[in-house]
C-alpha cells in the first residue's frame, strides 16, 4: 500500500511541478519539437537532439518489461506504454501505482512479447543509445543547455522526466529478474545504478522467459471432455 501511495504522491508532485514550478514555455516550443521530430536539427543543440530521442529510446527499455509484467495484472499495460513514448514518466507513474508486485508469467509469448523478450532488442536498444550519448557529448554545448533548462519548460521537464525514468526502472527489474530466475543482486544493483546503460545492457544479457513460466498455464487447462 505504501508503495502504492508513493507512486501516486510522486506522479501528482511531478504533474505539479511541471505545471505551476518549471520554468515558463518558450515561445518557440512547438517549432523545436516539429524541427526535432522531421531530424531538421541545424541550430539546435546536439545535447538536446540526443536528450529527445534518447527520450524515445527509454520506452522502448520500459515496454520490454512492461507488456510481460502486464500479462499477470488486473490492468492492462499497453495505453501507458504507448503514452510513454509522449509523456515518458507522467504515463508509466500510474501504472506503477495500480500494478501488483508478481513474479509469474502466465500463458505463451506472442509475436509481440517475443521481439520485446529479445536480446536483440537489447543489443539495437543499446547501440541507439550509445549512439545519441555520444553525439551529445561530442557536439554539445553544455553552457547553452544549462541556460536553456533555466529558461525553457520543454527542456526543463524532459530532463527531469528522464532522471525520473533512471529512478523508476528498479521498480520492474525485481519481478523482471525472478520471472528468468535471476538471483543476482550484483546485477540488480549495477542495472538500476548506471542511467540507461545499466537497463540496456540488461536486456542484452538477461536470459529469455523459461518455457515452465510460460507453458504453466496452459498446462494447468483442465482437458476437454
Amino acid at each position: 500500500m505504501f508503495r502504492k501511495i508513493g507512486f501516486a504522491a510522486l506522479w501528482v508532485g511531478f504533474i505539479a511541478y511541471a505545471t505551476l514550478l518549471a520554468p515558463p514555455n518558450h515561445p518557440h516550443t512547438f517549432e523545436l519539437i516539429k524541427n526535432l521530430s522531421i531530424g531538421e536539427w541545424d541550430g539546435i543543440n546536439p545535447i538536446v537532439v540526443a536528450l529527445f530521442y534518447i527520450m524515445g529510446i527509454w520506452p522502448i527499455i520500459y515496454s520490454c518489461l512492461l507488456f510481460i509484467d502486464g500479462r499477470a495484472q488486473k490492468i492492462p499495460a499497453w495505453p501507458f506504454a504507448a503514452l510513454s513514448f509522449g509523456v515518458g514518466a507522467f504515463a508509466l507513474l500510474p501504472y506503477l501505482a495500480l500494478r501488483e508486485p508478481n513474479t509469474e508469467f502466465p500463458g505463451k509469448k506472442n509475436a509481440l512479447l517475443k521481439l520485446l523478450d529479445s536480446r536483440l532488442t537489447g543489443v539495437v536498444v543499446s547501440i541507439g543509445a550509445i549512439a545519441l550519448v555520444a553525439y551529445g557529448l561530442q557536439n554539445g554545448d553544455w553552457q547553452d543547455f544549462a541556460q536553456q533548462w533555466q529558461t525553457s519548460r520543454f527542456i526543463h521537464v524532459m530532463s527531469l522526466d528522464f532522471c525520473l525514468l533512471c529512478l523508476l526502472f528498479p521498480a520492474l527489474l525485481g519481478d523482471d529478474m525472478a520471472r528468468r530466475g535471476l538471483k543476482n543482486p550484483q546485477l540488480f544493483w549495477l542495472t538500476a545504478l548506471i542511467p540507461l546503460f545499466g537497463p540496456s545492457i540488461y536486456l542484452c544479457l538477461r536470459p529469455p522467459l523459461p518455457k515452465a513460466s510460460m507453458e504453466a498455464a496452459s498446462s494447468q487447462q483442465p482437458a476437454p471432455n
